[in-house]
């Protein structure tokens, strides 16, 4: 490719957008539209409405008839069935050789898809890349330049190598919104999204970054939106502790697809995640326990690190 994109759709590989839409009546258009607004030429839009109860629904069949002319789509409305079948679904009807995952509320930022396209033509080993994303509020106003930096504070360096890809996918998870470009045949070799999850983003790219198969691009692909709905999941404490008993099954689960020091960094990951749903709980004893169990065993994958990479520095 040239660094200027080239009119020619058909030498381009095709990237599938793909929208799971779930109540966001009043967002939907906007994250349709900013589908239409990236200039990257060869993209197809592949929509399921998985049951919404408000209006999404009929503003997406609305959009649809107004643009079908303008880029190939596919709409599908149906019962509800979670957010992981939805995502397996529109994986399966997809016919790009890339998928680019979306989410209803939020939308993307022009030239994000070029930019992640680049990045993985030129890296073939790689089965996905992850950019970064600016944080808006319901009406679209800016909060944050980077989410990964600023909403999770993350430290981004680590991800400019497997190494610190690795370690920052197992316990600084940070990776918000539709950032993420994956090749659809990567999906075949860690299978897709584990349906039943709530969490089924962190067990997708554990399984990834096992294989050394993420990247990463510092570059905004997405506006990640914050508002009413997702920050009340994020403040109810039943819901917390349900998301993080999840995660804790996930990083048991997926441990053993890791090589030392990284499994002992999950194990340890596991411990401060019930750390946390302790302290929800207000189980002092239970706290304090896997406090001290996090302690050791993040200290055990230090000592294992310095063993296996005596050349390198931790992050």
């Amino acid at each position: 490719m040239n660094n200027d994109i080239a009119m020619d759709a058909s030498s381009l590989p095709l990237v599938s957008v793909l929208i799971p839409a779930f109540n966001h009546e009043r967002f939907v258009e906007r994250c349709l539209d900013s589908v239409l607004e990236d200039p990257y030429p060869a993209k197809e839009l592949i929509i399921v409405d998985d049951g919404s109860t408000d209006g999404t629904a009929d503003r997406i069949a609305d959009w649809v008839a107004t643009h079908c002319m303008d880029i190939p789509i596919e709409y599908v409305r149906r019962e509800n069935r979670g957010v992981a079948a939805t995502l397996n679904e529109l994986a399966a009807r997809a016919n790009g050789e890339f998928l680019r995952p979306g989410a209803s509320d939020d939308y993307l930022l022009a030239g994000g898809l070029d930019a992640q396209v680049r990045y993985l033509l030129a890296h073939p080993n790689k089965g996905a890349v992850i950019g970064d994303s600016v944080v808006v509020d319901q009406d679209g106003q800016k909060l944050h330049d980077s989410g990964m930096r600023d909403l999770h504070g993350a430290d981004k360096r680590l991800y400019s190598s497997d190494d610190g890809i690795r370690r920052a996918v197992i316990s600084q998870w940070a990776i918000g919104g539709p950032v993420t470009l994956i090749r659809k045949s990567a999906l075949d070799t860690v299978a897709r999204w584990s349906e039943g999850l709530r969490i089924e983003d962190w067990d997708l790219f554990l399984r990834l970054a096992a294989r050394d198969a993420l990247g990463f691009i510092d570059v905004n692909v997405c506006a990640y939106r914050i508002h009413g709905s997702n920050l009340s999941k994020t403040r109810h404490a039943g819901t917390r502790v349900g998301n993080l008993t999840e995660s804790k099954h996930i990083a048991m689960r997926r441990a053993n697809l890791f090589d030392e020091p990284y499994r002992t960094l999950l194990k340890a990951q596991s411990h401060f995640i019930s750390a946390k749903i302790s302290y929800l709980e207000r189980r002092l004893w239970s706290l304090l326990r896997h406090l001290l169990a996090y302690a050791a065993l993040l200290a055990l994958s230090r000592v294992r690190f310095a063993s296996t990479h005596p050349h390198s520095e931790e992050a």
